[in-house]
């Protein structure tokens, strides 16, 4: 059995917040098509209240998660400081007392910040949003993990799927937001929120796996 240690919370943490920082300006560019054109901006504001907040601290993976919660809800404006602050906060409850993570407790932190995130959003898969990434990741994870593959191999499925949900909100037309006023003219642009989830969820799975996190017990 493959488990994830807590203790590497300040790697993980400094790994999200440097994909987000790297793509500050690619994420705004998208967003710019239909929307303000601050996403990127935004994000990246938020992700580096959060590395300024944990310098010179360690840190476990729920403290990592909590304080990218704190600046993002704190710190960052519109709608996306507390949608990811949900969703970053309810990862960190679920996980507050746990030394390891097994698989199964990995999607339950996964799916835990998503139902945080449900309580004060009704977006789901098709809005061309950040649910387009985000639920059908965590499905895949579930699915991969039910039909008895290993850690990596739910990752690699979590991973794909948050791929393949980000590029299908190019033929989407945005349902919430301010590119909902486009109408049609929304579709051919990736969501900028479905975007960045991949960023973080592709970065998450990429942490876990490179930085020696995964150990087999």
């Amino acid at each position: 059995m493959q488990i994830i240690s807590t203790d590497y919370g300040n790697k993980i943490t400094l790994d999200l917040v440097n994909i987000i920082l790297a793509n500050r300006e690619y994420l705004s560019e998208i967003d710019g098509a239909i929307g303000d054109g601050d996403h990127g901006i935004n994000m990246a504001k938020g992700f580096n209240l959060c590395a300024k907040a944990i310098e010179g601290r360690t840190i476990s993976l729920s403290e990592g998660f909590e304080e990218i919660s704190d600046a993002l809800m704190e710190g960052i404006g519109g709608s996306m400081g507390p949608l990811y602050g949900s969703f970053f906060m309810g990862m960190s409850d679920s996980i507050a007392d746990k030394a390891c993570l097994t698989q199964q407790d990995f999607f339950s932190m996964l799916n835990n910040g998503l139902i945080e995130l449900q309580d004060i959003s009704s977006a789901n898969v098709g809005d061309k949003c950040l649910m387009d990434t985000l639920i059908p990741a965590i499905n895949a994870f579930e699915a991969s993990m039910l039909a008895g593959n290993d850690f990596k191999q739910s990752l690699n499925s979590m991973q794909t799927a948050a791929i393949a949900g980000r590029d299908s909100t190019l033929d989407l037309v945005a349902k919430i937001g301010r590119a909902s006023r486009l109408g049609e003219r929304s579709r051919g642009v990736l969501g900028a929120g479905a975007t960045s989830c991949c960023l973080l969820l592709c970065q998450l799975a990429d942490s876990v796996e490179k930085q020696n996190v995964l150990i087999n017990v």
